[in-house]
């Protein structure tokens, strides 16, 4: 797939996902793991990781291994991309440029 130019409208929720990235940008996160840090249900979650990758924000692919080896189904892992990580901090600093504070936090 081809990423598209333009940046995606970025919401609350779509900050916690890049937040969690800017935090650990060489880690590569499953959607339960996304989840659980963000507190995003998969409704939630799983359109806005499309829509990242769409636009070439994150990448993806499954993780290596066999079902049967690993004792259980293999989970996609998402991993940032340079593009990602630019567009994610410009936009947590513009937030506090502003004066404004995100209203999450890892807890």
């Amino acid at each position: 797939m081809t990423p598209k130019q333009d940046s995606p409208r970025l919401t609350s929720q779509s900050l916690k996902v890049l937040k969690l990235f800017v935090e650990s940008s060489s880690h590569a996160y499953s959607g339960a793991e996304i989840m659980k840090a963000t507190g995003l249900s998969s409704g939630t979650l799983y359109p806005i990781l499309f829509r990242f990758e769409e636009h070439g924000l994150l990448e993806s692919a499954w993780e290596r291994g066999k079902a049967q080896t690993l004792g259980r189904p293999r989970r996609r892992l998402y991993s940032v991309t340079r593009h990602g990580l630019t567009v994610a901090r410009s936009a947590l600093t513009e937030l506090a440029v502003h004066g404004l504070r995100p209203a999450f936090g890892r807890s």
